[in-house]
């Protein structure tokens, strides 16, 4: 039997299983700053992490190059072109992290529609945008479905460095049926880029923990943080039995865990999976 162990600050996470060691993936998730002036400093930083840890896939917040625009009632062009333009710069820069791949959503705009979409990136294939949100919030804050056009409830699996990976982007993870969905497609990481508020933190984890046991994988979640504006950080990596390995705060900004993804195959077979016949 191999050890896994994975570490979130002094914390230790260990389970045993057999050969997991040949199939051991190192995820880092993250809480960045809204504010553009802060911004800099905690990309140097979340760099500096992820090449001391040796990452091996890192996950960034909702839409995370530009400050939220969605917050405004009425759409704004210059705003959303600011966020166009401020995207496709930083994505210029996502070699700087030096892991083999990054998970994040961001805008994108075709055929004068708008849309927030979950983006690959990796050393091989550059970005690619792969998911295209579909639930849609119109609220205080959040005033999405006048920003975006909603996109095709389409939700498939992603290769990664050798893992599949499957997008419920912020709102989508309440949608315990994608979850359900991604159990049967095999996925290894259930991954949610958030713009969440601090009053939500502990229904958020709620959430989290609840759809990776039943996608019986490891969730992993990266959100945007700012006292200003009310966005609460908290991201996550959540075990495929729904046990809390990390959890980003405003002194650990920055959290990496080793995922055995043999964990997250064996997963798909156990309870409750197995009562609900989801990987049938």
């Amino acid at each position: 039997m191999g050890t896994i162990a994975g570490y979130s600050g002094r914390q230790a996470h260990r389970c045993t299983w057999r050969h997991s060691l040949e199939s051991l993936m190192r995820i880092t998730v993250c809480q960045l700053p809204d504010r553009t002036a802060d911004f800099e400093r905690a990309w140097n930083r979340l760099a500096e992490h992820a090449l001391t840890r040796r990452s091996d896939i890192l996950v960034l917040p909702e839409m995370p190059f530009y400050p939220w625009p969605c917050d405004q009632r009425k759409f704004d062009p210059d705003s959303w072109r600011s966020s166009l333009s401020a995207h496709r710069a930083w994505t210029r820069r996502l070699g700087e992290l030096r892991v083999k791949g990054v998970l994040s959503s961001m805008p994108e705009e075709e055929n004068g529609r708008r849309f927030n979409t979950g983006v690959v990136w990796s050393q091989r294939d550059r970005v690619r945008f792969v998911h295209r949100k579909h639930f849609l919030p119109e609220m205080a804050g959040f005033f999405e479905r006048t920003w975006f056009s909603r996109g095709l409830a389409q939700f498939e699996s992603e290769k990664l460095a050798g893992a599949k990976a499957g997008f419920a982007i912020c709102t989508e993870l309440w949608a315990m049926d994608i979850a359900r969905h991604y159990c049967k497609r095999g996925v290894h990481f259930l991954v949610t880029s958030r713009a969440t508020g601090s009053e939500s933190i502990d229904k958020w984890i709620a959430a989290g923990r609840t759809a990776a046991m039943i996608a019986g994988a490891f969730a992993v979640s990266s959100n945007r943080f700012s006292f200003e504006r009310n966005f609460g950080g908290a991201g996550w990596i959540i075990a495929p039995d729904g046990e809390i390995l990390g959890l980003t705060n405003e002194r650990e900004p920055f959290v990496t865990v080793d995922c055995a993804l043999a964990i997250a195959n064996h997963a798909k077979s156990t309870y409750p999976r197995s009562a609900l016949n989801l990987a049938q």
